[in-house]
């Protein structure tokens, strides 16, 4: 696979760092060990998810609320990887 570009990093970086710190202290600590690994094809699915409202992100990571279909999987490692900081 194609290696995500150190310039694409930054701008993600810069794209997950939200208004709520909620999400913050999730997106960037997630990007942060998952990014550099993405494929062509999450990455731009990571871009497209971040264009959502923060609302919307925190209640999907929090679970409060089924994402959608477009992003489950993307969630789904978003929560397995929060699941894993907290313990």
């Amino acid at each position: 696979g194609r290696i995500v570009t150190e310039q694409e990093l930054k701008k993600l970086q810069w794209a997950s760092r939200r208004g709520m710190l909620e999400l913050d202290v999730v997106l960037l600590p997630y990007l942060e060990q998952k990014g550099a690994d993405f494929s062509s094809s999450e990455l731009a699915q990571y871009q497209q998810f971040l264009e959502e409202t923060d609302p919307d992100l925190y209640a999907w990571i929090m679970g409060f609320e089924t994402p959608k279909d477009e992003y489950a999987e993307l969630v789904g490692s978003i929560k397995q990887f929060v699941e894993q900081q907290i313990k």
